[in-house]
């Protein structure tokens, strides 16, 4: 299936002073209403990543997971969960991060990543990329590579990717606003 920007666009709802005032969040749920929409983000994706030096798939909580999975699953790949603080039962390692409306912690198991591995991390979309890059410290601190943070939307005005871009990590989206 042909990649198609404006429809996928067409999908991603804006709400506006949404957690607080003053931001736009982009409400990717309807876009995953559309098995049409689905199968063209996914299959664009897989695409990119089938023949790729990726050993593992790193999917960020929460929306993150609904990609991560699929993609895990079609390229025969481990997922990894980067989860909120307090979600993992085993033992983890923590990174705190700034957002663009407060702060947060993100987790990772600490045996889910080995030494050497290539991930990729995925997340819905790119903003301020605070939790990219607190998924990319915690992949470091494993002694494993991040091959690329990718995502379906960027939204470059908040300068996740170039943050992102100017830790040496590749940035790939799907569409930006």
């Amino acid at each position: 299936m042909i990649f198609d920007e404006f429809f996928i666009k067409s999908l991603v709802r804006p709400i506006p002073d949404w957690p607080k005032p003053g931001v736009t969040f982009r409400d990717i749920t309807p876009l995953y209403l559309s098995p049409k929409a689905q199968r063209m983000v996914a299959d664009s994706l897989i695409q990119r990543y089938v023949e790729s030096e990726i050993t593992h798939i790193g999917a960020l909580d929460a929306r993150g997971f609904l990609l991560g999975s699929v993609l895990a699953y079609e390229l025969n790949k481990p997922l990894v969960l980067f989860r909120k603080q307090g979600k993992l039962p085993a033992q983890t390692l923590q990174e705190a991060y700034d957002i663009e409306y407060g702060q947060a912690i993100l987790e990772v198991h600490k045996d889910a990543i080995p030494a050497g591995a290539n991930v990729l991390l995925l997340d819905d979309l790119i903003a301020t990329g605070g939790t990219l890059c607190a998924a990319a410290s915690l992949v470091k601190s494993l002694h494993a590579n991040i091959y690329e943070a990718a995502a379906i939307i960027d939204l470059p005005d908040l300068g996740g990717s170039q943050r992102l871009q100017d830790l040496g990590i590749p940035t790939y989206t799907l569409c930006a606003f």
